[in-house]
């Protein structure tokens, strides 16, 4: 095997394993449940009226 033909052959390789990653990543983040948005500490407002 000429070594133009496995540099070319590796560079597919990396290039499919990095797309694969990509997407399986994205699937694992799509896949896990939605975290509440509530906040830690709550502050009660003061009247404005005086």
């Amino acid at each position: 095997m000429s070594r133009l033909l496995a540099a070319t052959l590796t560079v597919a390789l990396a290039a499919v394993l990095a797309v694969g990653a990509a997407l399986g990543v994205v699937a694992l983040l799509e896949a896990r449940p939605d975290q509440p948005n509530t906040p830690l500490i709550t502050y009660e407002r003061a009247g404005q009226g005086s």
